[in-house]
């Protein structure tokens, strides 16, 4: 009777552990707010394609990339990472990273060798400043990206949305001054 009792005490100890709901493993970044889940929706409605931009401004003195080719692909777009490659003629190797980092929204340069290994001045960008839209944001260096480019340009990346949707600029800036600017025509996408 003893071993009988123990039999349907553990059977039901059993049973009871089968039927508990399983803990996701998965920690999910806490949320954006909700201007910078917006732009990143908006950045990720152009998903799958690509466009067409041009060089509009680069400060004097600077190199100018005028005269050449450049094309941005919208390829990864989930709810907390947008991934756009940034081709310069033939290199492939820029690739601009929007990331929900642990709810904050963070703005990466990932810049990659031919045979996809790291270049050793890559990821840098900063996180948004607290005061943009759903159709622009604003990116100060962050404390990473001043270790690794160990300067004291104070650089500040500006992404912009026209609220139709019809062009993304891309804009960098030293000191407080733009001293370079791309445009993307969105309105015409190349596949």
């Amino acid at each position: 009777m003893r071993r009988i009792f123990f039999s349907l005490v553990l059977a039901l100890a059993l049973s009871a552990c089968g039927n508990q709901p399983q803990q996701s493993q998965v920690l999910e970044s806490p949320a954006l707010t909700e201007v910078e889940q917006a732009f990143m929706n908006n950045l990720a409605s152009l998903c799958g394609k690509s466009f067409a931009g041009k060089e509009t401004y680069t400060k004097e003195g600077r190199d100018r990339w005028a005269h050449r080719s450049m094309v941005i692909y919208i390829t990864t777009c989930e709810h907390d990472e947008v991934h756009i490659p940034f081709h310069i003629d033939d290199d492939q190797s820029r690739t601009w990273m929007f990331i929900n980092d642990h709810g904050k929204l963070r703005f990466r340069h990932d810049h990659r060798l031919d045979d996809g290994t790291p270049e050793d001045l890559t990821l840098y960008g900063g996180y948004a400043d607290g005061n943009g839209t759903a159709f622009n944001q604003s990116f100060p260096a962050d404390e990473y990206t001043n270790t690794l480019l160990n300067d004291e340009l104070d650089r500040q990346w500006n992404v912009i949305l026209s609220e139709d949707l019809s062009t993304m600029t891309y804009e960098l800036g030293y000191l407080g001054e733009i001293v370079f600017r791309a445009e993307f025509d969105l309105t015409t996408p190349l596949e």
